[in-house]
């Protein structure tokens, strides 16, 4: 039966014609066992004529409900047909629906569903696309600047033009370079594997208080050269973190140096820590410019250099939030940027030590 009825839709063709034979097939029968009922049955002429048109007018009445049954379903059909070909062509701003809430309904929202997650797969790919592009260029910006300094040094020394004096401040230089080059590097290669997830790290009891301290303490040498206060307010009870003091210790020191780096002479950086439900906020503020409206959502990606530093002429090459941003979530938190009325209010959670 299922091979005769393959058959069949095969030699039909369309959902039309597949319709209109399974009426005929449905009512044919009805009709003809009418005819013959009413040839057998003993009655005049008139009701004879009576039983025929009772018959027309049912088997009339039957194929027009069916067509109209029909019709709607094949509208349906044929719009989750061009709804799909439109997507087949690249359309994506496409939304099916039908006239009936049926099976077929239920075909059109899983097609919509289908619709949408194409159009934001598509979406994330093109940022994600977009995002390699820039991190290319920055990439490729940051490597060049030193590399040709380097070259133009190299061949100064080499063709032996300069003084004695002169060749030692190139080679210091060229030194410079190059360590900036190899930061750049191990910085590309840390925030690589951060995204990967390729971090292997032992968590443990930290004290936060003793952490800010000794990342200050490092820092303090920078902070003096530029006459800006760097202070830490820390519960003297605070419960310790559980993270990896390391890791962590990379974070404070990536942001109290931005800090330290946008805020004018004779300001302020403070670095606070409070518990916060379950587990512990840490927050860098301090006095500078402040982040504009439009960059703040961007702050954190790779590269990225707000405000004096978007022409890529100051110090850094724009990677320290992002790896701030993977070091941290790593750890279960996240980090974001606090509302601040002055300045710039950096904060990132941490699970508690229970």
């Amino acid at each position: 039966m299922t091979r005769l009825a393959r058959a069949i839709r095969i030699r039909t063709g369309s959902l039309s014609r597949q319709f209109a034979l399974a009426v005929a097939i449905v009512v044919a029968p009805v009709l003809v066992a009418l005819v013959v009922i009413g040839g057998l049955m003993v009655i005049s002429d008139h009701g004879a004529v009576l039983v025929a048109v009772i018959v027309l007018v049912a088997g009339a009445v039957a194929i027009v409900a069916a067509r109209l049954l029909a019709g709607g379903i094949l509208r349906d059909v044929e719009t989750i047909r061009d709804g799909l070909g439109a997507v087949g062509r690249g359309e994506r701003e496409v939304h099916i629906e039908t006239a009936a809430r049926d099976e077929l309904a239920e075909l059109a929202d899983a097609a919509n569903m289908m619709i949408e997650r194409l159009r934001a797969e598509e979406q994330m790919r093109e940022e994600a696309d977009k995002a390699r592009r820039g991190l290319v260029a920055a990439v490729s910006h940051d490597l060049r600047t030193p590399l040709t300094s380097l070259r133009l040094l190299a061949e100064a020394v080499e063709d032996e033009i300069v003084d004695e004096a002169t060749r030692r401040r190139y080679l210091e230089r060229m030194g410079t370079h190059l360590e900036a080059l190899g930061g750049l590097i191990d910085d590309l290669f840390e925030l690589s594997r951060l995204e990967a997830g390729d971090i292997h790290w032992s968590l443990e009891r930290v004290r936060l208080d003793e952490l800010v301290s000794e990342t200050i303490e490092a820092m303090r040498v920078t902070a003096d050269a530029k006459h800006i206060s760097v202070t830490a307010d820390i519960p003297p009870r605070l419960e310790p973190a559980r993270a990896n003091p390391e890791k962590l210790q990379r974070v404070l020191f990536n942001l109290i140096q931005n800090a330290i780096r946008h805020t004018p002479a004779d300001g302020t950086v403070v670095v606070r820590a409070e518990p916060v439900g379950d587990g512990i906020e840490v927050e860098v503020a301090d006095t500078g410019d402040g982040i504009a409206a439009d960059e703040r959502d961007q702050v954190f990606n790779a590269f990225y250099r707000a405000g004096a530093d978007a022409a890529r002429t100051g110090g850094g090459a724009g990677l320290g939030l992002a790896i701030s941003r993977a070091i941290v979530e790593a750890h279960g938190g996240r980090i974001w940027l606090a509302d601040a009325d002055g300045g710039t209010r950096v904060r990132f959670s941490l699970p508690a030590a229970r």
